[in-house]
């Protein structure tokens, strides 16, 4: 792709490993500035950094836990202050505990809110009145095909997402008089080098069945969609909640 995202700068949280390293390779390859956000995966961070540096592209890495509000506005700023602007912002991050629902209590749910649907709110709150200022910008947030259709044994993360996807929609009609988009990606099943190889070796052909294509995703079927949204070429796309899942949920 040639989507002409030269000098602009994007955050993407959790951008150290799987989906997340992917989605900043990709925005690195189309000349953006990356801050790759990191909060326990230090050194997989510095390694993304490195392989974008490497093939000649900018990018520094930024720890951050996105539960806690004063630590990523502080990361927020230290982009600015380090790149002048920020004009992506990649709610990539996440944490999902697989447990039935009515085995699980408080101490389940919270670090699952926290991260997913608070981190999600805090870096859109920390983010925005940056791009306000710069009249532009753009906010794309992933979630799973679960926040739209349920699934079991994941209720808490289901719920989390569903929050972050009308979050955007609902900052899409307050931030678009800005010139600033906000749309979120959902995904179905993306097998990644931290996924649980056994689990899916022994399930992958009924897996599959409830897949169209008769595969899962991989973390470089993503990206490209995330990096369109950063791009001027979607720049008549927002409020959306577009789907790159194979055909597993078709709504």
């Amino acid at each position: 792709m040639d989507l002409n995202l030269t000098g602009k700068v994007a955050l993407v949280t959790g951008g150290g490993r799987d989906v997340g390293r992917e989605i900043a390779l990709q925005l690195a390859a189309e000349g953006a500035h990356v801050a790759v956000n990191y909060n326990r995966s230090a050194d997989e961070a510095a390694a993304v950094v490195r392989d974008i540096e490497a093939a000649g592209g900018v990018a520094k890495a930024y720890g951050a836990d996105i539960a806690d509000y004063a630590a990523v506005t502080a990361m927020v700023d230290s982009v600015v202050a380090d790149s002048g602007r920020i004009d992506v912002l990649v709610n990539n991050a996440g944490y999902v505990k697989v447990q039935k629902f009515l085995e699980s209590g408080p101490d389940d749910w919270k670090p699952q809110i926290d991260t997913c649907l608070y981190g999600a709110i805090h870096c859109c709150r920390a983010a925005a009145p940056h791009m306000v200022k710069q009249n532009s910008g753009r906010i794309i947030s992933l979630i799973g095909d679960s926040s739209r259709i349920g699934e079991a044994n994941i209720s808490m993360a289901a719920a989390t997402r569903a929050g972050t996807m009308a979050l955007g929609k609902s900052l899409a009609k307050e931030l678009g008089r800005n010139n600033i988009t906000v749309n979120t990606v959902s995904l179905g099943l993306v097998q990644t080098a931290h996924s649980d190889a056994e689990f899916l070796a022994k399930n992958m052909d009924k897996i599959v069945r409830n897949y169209p294509l008769r595969r899962i995703g991989n973390p470089d079927d993503v990206a490209p969609m995330v990096a369109f949204l950063a791009s001027d070429a979607a720049a008549w796309v927002t409020g959306q909640t577009i789907s790159v899942n194979g055909g597993f949920a078709m709504v």
